[in-house]
């Protein structure tokens, strides 16, 4: 007999299990367990003799049970992958790939998960050039339910880009989109998981798809990687490090930099490479070879690609030394303005074959027999008012609608004065007084009524540079100063330059140096006007390209993919709503650190800060940065641009009403918040369930422990308890990703590709500061000649061009918001119905940016050759066009 009254220490079985006498017949066997009996098996042979049905030959009965009663059916899958650039797909004719289905339904005869469905891609079936199609046939039970997973097997020798596996169903087709490289076997053995695209929270994910669900996570956190030291690039670990990466002192002790990130020099961190660390200086990783980012986050390398971001930044240092050996005294100055404008009109002529049309052919002309030309487009600035970057109104207008609309800030306290240590920087009080703002505003209103009245604004980088500024002075060809530029807003919300106040701090030898510069009235004075017109005009170009653009952007950017891709499975519906948000991010970035951010690289050489670069960046994010003012209306309001008003249209009140940037930037933000209200709202339908999800948590705790653990116990972070506080941080990545990069990206090359208007560097100081007599008299007999020679040199204004105008342009493969739905928001009917509805507030947006462009009293955005704001204008063609919004940081 089978022991029933087993001893304590017996094991308890979940199954039912009896005589085989008692039930002969295997379908009696599997009642009494649809019955609920429960037996105990005693582990202790003497008494297991006894007992005829043992567990295995229970589970062979159910086996034989399960397969007598289920019919199958044929179901066919078909895979579509992409053919490589330098590559061919494998062939699949054999059994290369190995797919599995997964049912996301247990079975309710055993209770236990129902068996993987499987079969090898072994036919092919060629649809032309870049895609190809492979067939599986699975033997699918009738009642194997909903597919939940894919797992994929890569038997072949390299890997294969996988973008779509289709299964026909006999309730319809199902498509599971991957977008993902598999690597082969040899070197991952694990399986690859591809989750279907119905959205589940961790506590209402399917018994079956549980265990599938926090292996790939474990996956993506490197918990599964068995070999050490640098990841390869088949790998997908996500991993943090700090940016020791950008320096090179085992090839030049000049080239070392500081790390950034820790208690020095506080920054967000980067993806983990693991490469060894540098002999000079263990601190610093080395540079050799690619910078690892996880596999999927590189840009598709589909053969039809006609552009890639990453086939840019490639191309760029091969292209400045060809570009270098053509110009005629590179390091000098242009010798008059012609020679500037010749850029646009007859170009640089190289030598024939010089290989530079492959990398950046929109720039070369190539002529049948000369030599070819490197000629440039002439900017939108250029092509609407060749004169307009001298005058006083557009160095406003763009403060508001051009390529920094950043930084213009509300004077909230007077007198104006420095908050830096006297001792070390000299007399901290401003020179701008009330008085010169009176004689400016010419009798318009008092100074107090314009202060009260809000109408006094200005562009303030005085103690953020006052620091650097005895330090830049020491480069080579390089000049700085500290300033603030003071603005007067008229009746008609334009702005109107007041004052520009240069400093330079004391130091060992000599004491403080300043002076203030007004728009001048005589010959001298407006010379003097236009000079320090051009050392603030490139402080802010300085800034914005290492504050307002990489560090707001690109790098702060990075800290949330990481996290995401950690903590956030890929079929939690908050993964999915920002992962378009994240695309190409990484991989740019890793390609910054290559060839712009590094040491002796684009940014060092040609802006003015020089090699202290990122370390400048470093003290804005320490000092200035902070999440909870990322988000358009708070960013507005923290810079006094804007109050909130509850009966406001956006729920904020403009300060100077005409300020195109934050006019559309207000409606891009509402449709983006409401959109996301819908989507968290459907997902999350109380508070509570924000609470329970323990990926959510992890991955906003490591977001601000470890992404951005350097300002970890600031007090602004969110926490999120409720759908309100999930809305607002979702929202201002979204943002960041989308309108703020857009914003200060797409028309760099439109506002600095006539470098005179953006001049990245000032090379030579004041001609008014400690003059000598040789440098008054060439001031003085050709100011023009000065002018010239505090623009960049030649070799630095035409790298800055080939560089903006190729980081300008939009790549063909490049997705927009609101222009195609994800494949996860088209399955559930609400969510696609919210969706619907963003777009079409979208397309209501470009129709309101169109009517404003042509409406001459709104004067910062149309008018007698301005420039249209169309930045914010979501959807584009390819190339160069200053409009289109991306979902991502992608270049």
């Amino acid at each position: 007999m089978f022991c029933k009254e087993a001893s304590s220490s017996l094991q308890t079985l979940n199954i039912a299990n009896s005589l085989s006498s008692q039930f002969t017949k295997p379908s009696a066997l599997i009642s009494s367990l649809s019955a609920g009996h429960r037996y105990k098996v005693c582990p202790r042979p003497n008494l297991r003799k006894r007992c005829t049905v043992t567990a295995s030959k229970f589970t062979d009965w159910k086996d034989k049970i399960v397969k007598e009663k289920v019919n199958k059916i044929k179901v066919k899958g078909i895979i579509t992958a992409n053919e490589i650039i330098g590559g061919l797909l494998p062939s699949l004719l054999g059994r290369s790939l190995l797919v599995e289905l997964i049912s996301a339904e247990t079975d309710p005869r055993t209770l236990t998960e129902k068996d993987p469905v499987k079969d090898y891609a072994r036919s092919i079936l060629f649809e032309g050039l870049g895609e190809d199609q492979f067939e599986c046939v699975f033997d699918m039970p009738e009642d194997y339910g909903e597919v939940g997973a894919i797992r994929v097997v890569n038997h072949e020798r390299s890997e294969i880009f996988i973008r779509e596996i289709r299964l026909e169903l006999p309730n319809g087709p199902v498509t599971f989109i991957c977008n993902s490289w598999v690597a082969p076997k040899s070197k991952d053995p694990t399986k690859r998981t591809f989750f279907s695209d119905k959205s589940y929270l961790p506590l209402k994910t399917p018994e079956p798809l549980k265990k599938l669900r926090k292996e790939e996570l474990e996956t993506l956190q490197g918990k599964n990687r068995e070999r050490g030291g640098a990841f390869e690039k088949f790998e997908r670990v996500y991993d943090y490090d700090v940016y020791n990466d950008v320096g090179n002192p085992d090839k030049d002790r000049q080239l070392a930099r500081p790390v950034l990130g820790g208690l020095s020099h506080p920054y967000p961190r980067r993806c983990k490479t693991g490469r060894k660390p540098c002999r000079k200086d263990p601190s610093s990783e080395t540079r050799k070879g690619d910078f690892y980012v996880p596999r999927d986050e590189e840009f598709t390398t589909v053969k039809g690609a006609t552009f890639t971001g990453k086939a840019v930044l490639a191309a760029l240092p091969a292209v400045f030394p060809q570009i270098e050996a053509a110009l005629v005294d590179p390091h000098m100055p242009f010798p008059h303005f012609k020679s500037i404008e010749d850029l646009f009109e007859e170009g640089i002529e190289l030598p024939k074959n010089s290989g530079l049309f492959p990398m950046i052919p929109k720039l070369i002309k190539a002529a049948a027999e000369a030599d070819d030309i490197l000629q440039f487009e002439a900017p939108m600035l250029l092509d609407k008012d060749r004169f307009s970057w001298i005058r006083d109104d557009e160095f406003a207008r763009q403060t508001l609608a051009g390529l920094n609309p950043y930084c213009i800030q509300l004077v909230q306290e007077w007198p104006l004065k420095s908050k830096l240590d006297p001792a070390v920087y000299g007399d901290p009080n401003s020179l701008i007084t009330s008085d010169i703002v009176e004689k400016e505003i010419k009798g318009v209103m008092s100074f107090d009524e314009a202060l009260e009245n809000k109408r006094l604004f200005m562009l303030d980088y005085h103690d953020l540079l006052l620091p650097y500024v005895n330090k830049v002075r020491e480069l080579d060809d390089s000049t700085l100063y500290a300033s603030r530029a003071l603005f007067f807003l008229s009746d008609d919300s334009t702005l109107r330059p007041v004052a520009i106040e240069l400093t330079r701090p004391r130091d060992v030898n000599r004491p403080q140096w300043r002076q203030v510069f007004t728009p001048g009235y005589d010959a001298t004075s407006c010379w003097l006007w236009s000079l320090a017109k051009t050392h603030a005009v490139s402080h802010d170009a300085g800034y914005h390209q290492l504050i307002s653009h990489w560090l707001r952007t690109h790098c702060c950017m990075e800290p949330y993919i990481i996290a995401a891709n950690r903590q956030l499975s890929a079929m939690h519906p908050i993964y999915r709503l920002l992962h378009p948000h994240f695309r190409y991010t990484m991989e740019i970035n890793a390609r910054a650190r290559q060839s712009l951010i590094n040491a002796g690289g684009i940014i060092e050489s040609c802006f003015w800060p020089g090699k202290y670069s990122l370390q400048l960046s470093s003290d804005v994010y320490d000092k200035l940065w902070r999440f909870d003012r990322e988000g358009l209306p708070a960013d507005l309001i923290s810079r006094g641009l804007a109050v909130e008003d509850e009966t406001a249209e956006h729920g904020v009140r403009l300060t100077i009403p005409d300020y195109p940037f934050a006019n559309d930037g207000l409606m891009l933000w509402d449709a983006l918040k409401e959109w996301i209200t819908d989507y968290v709202k459907h997902y999350y339908p109380d508070a509570e369930q924000v609470m329970l999800d323990e990926e959510l948590q992890g991955w906003w705790s490591e977001v601000r422990n470890i992404g951005h653990g350097d300002k970890k116990n600031e007090p602004w972070w969110p926490v999120l308890k409720t759908q309100d506080d999930l809305i607002e941080v979702v929202t201002t990545i979204a943002w960041v990703a989308s309108g703020h990069h857009a914003a200060v990206n797409f028309g760099q090359y439109g506002y600095g590709g006539y470098f005179p208007n953006r001049p990245t560097t000032a090379r030579i100081k004041m001609p008014v500061e400690e003059p000598t007599e040789e440098v008054l008299k060439e001031f003085y007999e050709e100011p023009e000649k000065t002018l010239l020679k505090t623009f960049p040199s030649k070799k630095q204004a035409t790298i800055v061009m080939v560089t903006l105008d190729l980081l300008s342009t939009h790549s063909p493969d490049e997705e927009y918001l609101g222009e195609n739905p994800e494949a996860s928001w088209a399955h559930e009917p609400v969510i696609y119905a919210a969706y619907e509805r963003f777009k079409g507030k979208l397309q209501y947006l470009e129709g309101v940016i169109d009517e404003r462009n042509v409406n001459v009293s709104l004067k910062n955005r149309a008018g007698a050759g301005v420039v249209k704001y169309e930045l914010l204008k979501p959807i584009s063609e390819p190339g160069l066009t200053g409009m289109g919004v991306p979902y991502s940081v992608s270049i």
